[in-house]
């Protein structure tokens, strides 16, 4: 596959989307098929809590005629057509994420936005490689080479993790009916931690094989969340917390 920026997994049916440079594909069997009609170098991906609506940022690739870089996309249809928000000219957001009804975003400057229109700069002056957030939640984790920071009002202030691991990808566990407790961190070495705590505590479990390039999570059974990871080799789960890993396709 080409480089992977962003990985979602529904929370009903467990299909496996990627976010690549060469447009959105649909992971879930060993043959990858292109779900975006358009290409379009998807770099800040991330799913809603709403079914089919997807949030994007990047830049226009063939056939697409989205400004570079494209700001802030959405797509309604799960990922086929994407429809310009905001900031196109303007923003290519590296980290992107949704925090309860608000997003969080970096494209050099970190800001939050109520409606994908309007921004509001943070103060925060950290440059996170990962932005990790929830549909139904306030808090939102970002990594940094420092460590982690953390947020609870939708990434308008932030405060250090204090004891927390240094891991370059994050991702909460998401679940269909209730807000998360669960998230886990990943190492740039591939070691996995997992916090039940919203990020506060973490610990370490097993360790991803191969280049990583996204991870994504959904809540499984108390302190084993199922995690995914796209990698260069292929996108592989974990169903025990990050203890064990195998291919996710079928």
């Amino acid at each position: 596959m080409s480089h992977v920026h962003g990985i979602s997994v529904d929370p009903v049916s467990t299909k496996i989307l990627i976010a690549t440079h060469d447009g959105l594909f649909d992971a879930t069997t060993n043959t990858q098929v292109k779900v975006s009609e358009a290409t379009i170098d998807l770099m800040g991906f991330t799913a809603t809590g709403q079914p089919n609506v997807f949030y994007a940022s990047g830049h226009p690739g063939p056939g697409s005629s989205l400004p570079n870089p494209v700001g802030l996309i959405r797509s309604t249809d799960a990922g086929k057509t994407w429809q310009q928000i905001s900031r196109g000219g303007q923003s290519d957001f590296h980290a992107l994420t949704v925090s309860g009804g608000a997003l969080v975003a970096f494209d050099g400057q970190l800001r939050t936005s109520t409606d994908g229109t309007s921004w509001t700069n943070s103060e925060a002056t950290f440059v996170p490689a990962v932005l990790a957030g929830s549909p139904s939640s306030t808090v939102v984790l970002a990594t940094t080479q420092e460590g982690l920071q953390r947020s609870t009002d939708h990434g308008k202030t932030w405060k250090p993790v204090p004891g927390g691991p240094i891991v370059q990808f994050a991702a909460f566990a998401t679940s269909v009916a209730k807000a998360p407790t669960e998230a886990i961190g990943v190492a740039p070495d591939g070691r996995v931690y997992v916090s039940t705590d919203t990020g506060l505590r973490w610990k370490a479990t097993g360790t991803i094989t191969g280049q990583i390039e996204a991870v994504t999570a959904l809540e499984g059974e108390p302190g084993k969340p199922w995690i995914w990871a796209a990698t260069t080799d292929g996108v592989q789960v974990s169903t025990d917390g990050g203890d064990s890993f195998r291919p996710a396709a079928s």
